[in-house]
């Protein structure tokens, strides 16, 4: 009796254990004998904010899972009914900060390069990967998103990239899908963190399914029922968008429902946008949306939107280092490849994890919460020689030769090597 109550309490332990763990595996058989894989982000107390272990973990099972025949598809989510992931757990590495590390930070480097990684792994991932994007979306959640093959977003969705408020940049890939949105609405967003819905999502290219937030196990149910067979009856696919299993995923999603999202501002508000980043350099841009006058000039609805006054007042709060990063890097990044762009990205990051802006943004909105930051540098400052030169600076490689942690994925003429020479 005792060994037996002792293996029961120790299968409890686990069953405890692993339930604690910051992400959640499991999965699901289908009705033909195969597997769905199911990654839950079970941080929900934070909002599933990334962390290092987070990031390893889904990296290693993807691996597994990709080289299971079992499984046909994953589908990646987040626990709690607020937010699939609301950005990167930034605390430590604000510590990390103000511990006066060298250049480059050791944290700073394992926490992006570790990020990065699993971003890169997912974009050229083999088998169907599904977002279930209900609630919030930020930061290092909308890497994510933009990794997934098939994105899913409800009534619920809210996405934005804010790091203006903390004095980062747009990353986790945010140079590279805020480029391929329509209008310049990318640029946009970059700089004025502007919270966005769902159809938002649609238009921008960051989902392709809107279901009703309580659709998850009918989505679940569709997966299961469907015909995989078929997915591994041809290994001959050039690439994912030309297997079996993607396209029968995207008939199962389609299948499914749509729901009624909230109207979507960047469709709403497309031309106002679009005259407004394409008025001339930064600092038109920026004298634009100092004036209220000039922004009236714009679109009266657009001017008066509360999602624009929201969208104007981060802007103006926020940091100007940011702004002058996020259009340097819009610029630098069109013909460039996810590789390339994450690269220049984690140059980018190191960069700011050891200049003050980041570390000044986050103690006022995270560690003090007096969200009174006192930037280091007006935007003027960033636009003269000294300044460009100074948001130039964080381009370039800060590693010493070889020692890059991403420098393998690049060959010797790609862009980001000539950068950094």
């Amino acid at each position: 009796m005792a060994t037996a109550m002792t293996a029961m309490d120790d299968s409890d332990n686990q069953k405890t254990i692993e339930q604690d763990a910051s992400v959640l595996f499991d999965t699901e058989p289908t009705g033909c004998g195969h597997l769905i894989g199911i990654m839950t982000l079970n941080m929900p107390k934070s909002l599933n904010a990334l962390s290092v272990d987070m990031c390893q973990l889904l990296s290693a099972q993807l691996e597994q899972w990709q080289n299971d025949e079992q499984v046909v598809a994953l589908i990646l989510k987040g626990a709690g009914d607020k937010a699939f992931c609301a950005g990167g757990d930034i605390r430590k590495l604000y510590d990390s900060m103000s511990a006066n590390a060298p250049l480059p930070n050791p944290y700073a480097t394992e926490f992006f390069s570790h990020e990065y990684r699993l971003y890169r792994q997912m974009h050229f991932y083999s088998k169907p990967l599904i977002l279930w994007g209900d609630g919030i979306i930020m930061g290092g959640g909308m890497g994510l998103m933009a990794g997934c093959s098939h994105r899913i977003v409800t009534e619920r969705t809210r996405f934005a990239m804010p790091e203006v408020t903390i004095g980062l940049f747009p990353d986790a890939s945010g140079s590279w899908f805020l480029q391929r949105m329509p209008a310049k609405t990318g640029l946009f967003l970059g700089l004025t963190g502007a919270m966005c819905n769902g159809n938002d999502a649609l238009l921008a290219n960051l989902a392709e399914y809107a279901v009703a937030s309580d659709d998850y196990e009918a989505i679940i149910q569709r997966l299961k029922q469907s015909n995989w067979q078929a997915a591994t009856e041809s290994t001959d696919a050039k690439n994912l968008h030309d297997s079996n299993a993607y396209h029968i995923v995207s008939r199962a999603l389609a299948a499914q429902s749509a729901v009624d999202l909230p109207p979507s501002k960047l469709a709403a508000y497309w031309y106002p946008i679009q005259k407004l980043m394409n008025s001339g350099g930064l600092g038109d841009i920026d004298a634009l949306l100092q004036s209220d006058e000039a922004l009236a000039q714009l679109g009266v609805d657009f001017f008066e939107d509360s999602w624009t006054q929201r969208a104007v007042a981060t802007y103006r709060h926020g940091c100007p280092t940011t702004a002058a990063l996020t259009y340097a890097l819009y610029h630098k990044v069109p013909d460039l490849s996810i590789e390339q762009v994450l690269y220049l990205e984690t140059n980018v990051a190191v960069h700011c994890a050891a200049n003050p802006d980041f570390k000044e943004g986050v103690r006022a909105l995270l560690i003090d919460k007096d969200r009174n930051p006192q930037w280091s540098r007006s935007l003027a400052d960033c636009l003269n020689e000294e300044g460009q030169a100074y948001i130039q600076q964080h381009l370039v490689n800060p590693y010493p030769k070889g020692e890059h942690p991403l420098a393998h994925w690049l060959s010797d003429h790609a862009l980001g090597n000539e950068l950094v020479r």
